[in-house]
């Protein structure tokens, strides 16, 4: 019992340090800052073509843009064929299930399309039609070009014609002999 008044001085200390605590935090506490709401976010609308290949729907496709359909040979089965142009690179023939690139199947030849498979998703790549082929070929670099001469006033005007083709001098490569034909028998 000699040592109750002290514990109950210890508690008693404690509570006032906790009380001033207390107040000296209510006493010079900051204003409060206003509160803005947090920014709600834009609803995403569904995109229901995307989640058609998981109940069986018809899956619609891409269009492929670094590869360019040159020519099919459509045949029954998976014999058909693909002339296909990869990144500007000349023009290969692949089959039906042949990889192009890492990653890139030919999933289905048909006669005006074929239907790759990049990484799961399917991409369509359309034949060219003739509308959209052009019938001119491009002009090479040897031809010379006319420049157009402004018209003289009070000449009559008569349409430019356009110069030859300059084509440089080229002689024929010569044939390497085959083995075994050079003599007559």
């Amino acid at each position: 019992m000699k040592r109750l008044p002290l514990i109950l001085t210890v508690f008693a200390v404690v509570l006032l340090s906790a009380s001033l605590a207390y107040w000296a935090l209510q006493l010079f506490k900051p204003a409060q800052r206003p509160l803005a709401a947090a920014p709600q976010p834009l609803a995403v609308p569904l995109n229901l073509e995307a989640a058609k290949g998981l109940f069986g729907g018809q899956i619609s496709v891409v269009a492929a843009s670094n590869y360019q359909l040159k020519g099919v040979v459509a045949a029954h089965g998976s014999d058909s064929a693909a002339i296909i142009s990869v990144d500007g690179q000349p023009a290969m023939a692949y089959g039906q299930g042949r990889e192009i690139a890492p990653g890139v199947t030919i999933k289905e030849v048909q006669a005006k399309y074929v239907v790759l498979s990049e990484g799961g998703a399917l991409k369509r790549i359309e034949l060219a039609s003739d509308a959209t082929a052009s019938t001119t070929p491009a002009p090479s670099p040897l031809q010379a070009t006319p420049m157009p001469q402004p018209p003289v006033s009070g000449a009559p005007t008569t349409p430019a014609v356009p110069a030859p083709a300059v084509h440089p001098a080229s002689t024929p490569a010569p044939i390497a002999p085959v083995p075994g034909f050079d003599r007559l028998q």
